[in-house]
């Protein structure tokens, strides 16, 4: 197997002599009993104390850490994590060549620690028991050695331990007061078991006093299961390895390469944060003259990465793993059937799994079933290599992928791959029967080369092939390829049905281009044109496409009472006509909808419905996704469930990403930062969103939202400047709650009277319900503080009706302190709703105390690690663990192992007992 080179080692270490077998051809080269090389240390030497009297002289080079090879990124969060790891007997930095597990260890193993020294062993290929045990022994006895106050040093094995020599070696060992860490780098290299054992038997029972860390490519042939299921493995793959943009940004200062931040994003995308690929990268970047420009170029096929990629990626592979990989690379991602249809193997979808297993090259999406899709740089290099293959090959490739897509209502990949094949017929079909589902709902797919042009005599002949060709562009992102292939589109010589046909087509597709280019008044006329095209035969699905279109731009705008009607409508249609893409784009939004309005039942169900949807699985409609894990975020942050809140936040991301979602993105997170504690984070969030917010009904959102907590943070000035700007003559019934809050909180109950807005009367019924159930809520607590309390309990019991059948609860939990009492007197005279208040009750109290009652202190015996936390925070949403895998980017195998090492350590049995101890405990 090739020698991995990662990053770190770009620049080689100093060359080791010449090796004959197992000796080295100089004896000069030998390890003294600390582990330094001396040209006096010879085997079996009176000057070689404890090295062993026979046997060639061990390299120096392979006991110490190697040097870093350059312009390095101090990375504190995985020095952490190893530095914990360290607690246990066991971890492990598994990841394919070039994802800088010798660079990070080194770098550790060198840094200045408070705990033992490590000591070091690099693996090399071809190394027996015997050479193997003679490396450890020699770092052993360093270890041992450079700590005298633990005593004379155990005794060493000459070579293959024998049992005695373990068990000696073991109890001493264990005598120890401190634990001895030894780094063991690329252990991938060993492939016996028997090489280990010894090694293995030193890790069970020298009573922890032994710590391995090592780095290597695949799991060893150690008994890993066990220290797993005990919840004392800490494994590090690429997901962690990966560079963040933060460090990205730093590395290519290290380089001294002058990127535009927003360059930083693109590079990170380009790469997947392998280190080797930004190395490569930064590199590359230093030597050209337009670094800003040259991002935009990184691709696998560069000649330095491409070789890499082959000899340490590729090489490796099992032959038959290789071709499944070249082959799938026609497409942008495949899954098990895909991948069989496109390479005649039954065993494809084995043979991606077991390249997914490694992780970091062969990425899986973590759905049921799976697919699989190539790091970005190598998907360029695979691409490269499928256009070497005969044309005839490659176009069948194509007709296969089409076909296969075509038949699993992917409508988009199809036509891609019918246009690529050539096949002109099958692509102008594509769009004459599946156009509803060609419109760009999400953000453009994963970069593919686009298909040919289609000539122009076939144009001549199917002129609906230009619009195929148009409407793919469009799909992918590309508005100038898109528009003119439109241009070349002409129905002149059609007959009159075909003809109108045709226009309805076009039509689809200047609303699809419309919307690629974020032209609002084009989408609406566009919609429009299209509606006014309505056909008994396909009149669903024009009502679908264009409710939908007007559903988006309406939400992009911030009318949301607009935006609701919209999607309501082509809801509907998009049901009836059985467009599962368009259904899941109409339900995620309605389900957002929904829920900032206070209609929490709804918006949960129709957020579950599109979250169920298959086009809701993998990687494609994150978008859509996203604004279904937005609804859940929002319906559980106002039943005040700030963990579970948190949780699916977490997973709205992409929803953030357009105007109208970022604006609820940035009102959750800003109210779930302030409940948490930090207030000034809250604001900054707030006064960002409010300055970018779409439409006057979430600007006022955020407003009231701003004033409020600027009132509660000592600043009643500042939040009623905010007010008084943002106040019209008939202001917003947020604005208004909001200025009577603050009239209250300064002492002006008249003020907060005339300022409160009519919330039992007629017009309220169309506010938002938080915003109706705050307006209650403040009549009610004016009502006590003028001392009516009959009036104030009445207020109390109709705000309690309305608030029972959602759930709603923060807008109790976070009212004004007078509130309290008021509950406690309304339960004392009695309550229709007694179980509701008596929960309230306990809820104000535990958000005053700072957790809930009597909780205890934040102590585990063994406490869970980073990775833990955070699975656990998702532990509390509805996601499986195969959906926390996907999000996380992990096997389900390791999400698993974590699940068990949580429910150990909180000693619970059950995924629920499990989150209500973590809270208990005031973990989440």
């Amino acid at each position: 197997m090739p020698q991995e080179a990662d990053p770190v080692r770009l620049d080689t270490a100093p060359a080791e002599p010449a090796v004959r077998g197992d000796a080295v051809a100089s004896p000069d080269v030998a390890v003294r009993a600390d582990g330094v090389a001396s040209p006096d240390a010879r085997a079996g030497s009176p000057s070689g104390r404890g090295v062993p009297a026979a046997g060639p002289p061990l390299l120096g080079s392979r006991l110490a850490p190697p040097p870093p090879p350059g312009p390095t990124v101090l990375r504190p969060r995985l020095l952490d994590r190893l530095e914990r790891g360290t607690a246990g007997p066991v971890t492990l930095l598994l990841a394919p060549a070039g994802w800088g597990k010798t660079t990070l260890l080194s770098g550790w193993a060198r840094s200045e620690r408070t705990g033992p020294t490590p000591v070091w062993v690099t693996v090399a290929d071809g190394d027996t028991t015997g050479r193997l045990w003679a490396y450890l022994a020699a770092a052993l006895r360093t270890a041992v050695a450079g700590d005298p106050d633990e005593g004379p040093p155990p005794p060493m094995p000459d070579g293959p331990p024998r049992p005695e020599q373990l068990e000696a070696l073991a109890a001493a060992l264990g005598a120890r007061e401190r634990p001895v860490l030894l780094v063991l780098d690329d252990l991938h290299r060993v492939t016996d078991p028997a090489a280990l054992a010894g090694l293995e038997f030193l890790l069970r029972h020298g009573d922890g006093r032994l710590r391995l860390v090592a780095g290597a490519r695949r799991e060893p042939p150690l008994a890993l299961h066990r220290w797993r299921l005990a919840g004392e493995l800490t494994v590090l793959g690429p997901d962690e390895l990966a560079f963040t943009a933060d460090e990205v940004a730093d590395l290519l200062v290290a380089h001294g390469v002058p990127v535009p931040a927003e360059a930083v994003p693109r590079l990170v995308e380009r790469t997947g944060g392998w280190p080797a690929g930004l190395r490569f990268a930064a590199l590359t970047l230093a030597a050209g003259t337009d670094p800003a420009r040259a991002v935009h170029q990184i691709s696998g096929d560069q000649p330095d990465v491409a070789a890499y990629l082959r000899d340490e990626v590729l090489a490796p592979l099992d032959p038959a793993a290789r071709d499944v990989l070249s082959r799938s690379a026609v497409a942008v991602a495949v899954g098990a059937d895909l991948a069989a249809a496109l390479t005649g193997r039954a065993d494809a979808g084995h043979l991606l799994a077991e390249a997914a297993r490694e992780g970091g090259f062969v990425q899986q999406d973590g759905g049921s079933p799976p697919w699989y899709r190539p790091h970005p740089l190598l998907a360029d290099l695979l691409r490269a290599e499928l256009g070497r293959l005969p044309a005839e090959e490659l176009r069948e490739l194509h007709r296969r992928a089409a076909a296969w897509f075509a038949g699993h209502d992917r409508p988009a990949e199809a036509l891609r791959h019918a246009l690529t094949a050539g096949e002109w017929a099958d692509a102008a079909e594509l769009l004459v029967t599946r156009w509803p589902e060609l419109a760009p709902d999400e953000p453009a797919p994963a970069a593919a080369p686009a298909p040919p042009e289609p000539p122009a005599e076939e144009v001549l002949r199917h002129p609906e092939l230009a619009l195929a060709a148009a409407a793919e562009r469009a799909y992918a992102g590309d508005p100038a390829a898109a528009d003119g292939q439109l241009r070349r589109a002409s129905a002149a010589d059609l007959p009159a049905p075909r003809r109108a046909r045709f226009r309805r087509l076009a039509t689809a597709v200047e609303l699809s281009l419309a919307r690629l280019t974020g032209n609002h008044e084009e989408v609406r006329r566009a919609a429009d044109r299209l509606l006014a095209e309505v056909t008994g035969g396909d009149s669903d699905d024009v009502r679908a496409v264009a409710g939908a279109a007007h559903g988006l731009v309406a939400l992009a705008e911030g009318e949301l009472t607009v935006a609701g009607g919209r999607f309501a409508t082509a809801l509907g249609a998009a049901r009836r006509a059985g467009r599962a893409r368009t259904e899941l784009l109409c339900a995620s939004r309605s389900a957002v909808l929904e829920a900032a309005r206070g209609a929490l039942t709804a918006a949960e169900e129709h957020a579950r419905e599109a979250l169920a949807m298959p086009p809701c699985r993998g990687w494609s409609s994150r978008l859509d996704c996203g604004y279904a894990y937005l609804a859940l975020a929002l319906a559980h942050w106002q039943r005040d469930r700030p963990a579970e809140a948190a949780a699916h936040l977490a997973l709205a991301g992409p929803a953030g990403a357009e105007p109208g979602g970022a604006a609820l993105v940035a009102l959750c997170r800003a109210g779930l930062l302030a409940d948490g504690g930090d207030p000034a984070a809250a604001l900054r969030t707030l006064a960002a969103a409010r300055a970018a917010a779409p439409g006057p009904e979430l600007g006022a959102w955020l407003t009231a939202a701003e004033a409020q907590l600027r009132a509660d943070v000592g600043d009643p000035a500042g939040g009623r400047a905010l007010l008084d700007a943002a106040g019209g003559a008939a202001p917003d019934p947020a604005l208004a709650v909001a200025s009577a809050r603050l009239w209250l909180a300064t002492g002006d109950a008249g003020a907060a009277e005339r300022a409160l807005p009519d919330w039992p009367g007629p017009d309220a019924t169309r506010w938002p319900l938080p915003v109706r159930l705050g307006a209650g809520l403040l009549d009610a607590a004016l009502a006590g503080a003028a001392g009516d309390g009959r009036r104030a309990g009445r207020l109390l019991e109709e705000v309690l009706a309305l608030a029972e059948p959602e759930g709603c609860r923060r807008v109790f939990t976070r009212a004004e302190p007078g509130l309290r009492d008021l509950l406690a007197t309304h339960l004392d005279s009695g309550t229709a709703y007694w179980a509701t208040v008596d929960g309230l009750l306990r809820a104000v109290d535990a958000s005053r105390a700072g957790g809930a009652p009597d909780a205890p202190a934040r102590v585990l015996a063994e406490p869970l690690t980073e990775r833990e936390l955070t699975i656990l925070r998702y532990l509390q949403s509805i996601l499986s663990n195969v959906e926390i895998a996907a999000e996380l980017s992990l096997s389900v195998n390791t999400v698993k192992t974590h699940v068990r090492n949580i429910y150990r350590k909180l000693d619970a049995t059950r995924r629920r007992e499990a989150v209500r101890r973590a809270r208990e405990l005031r973990l989440i």
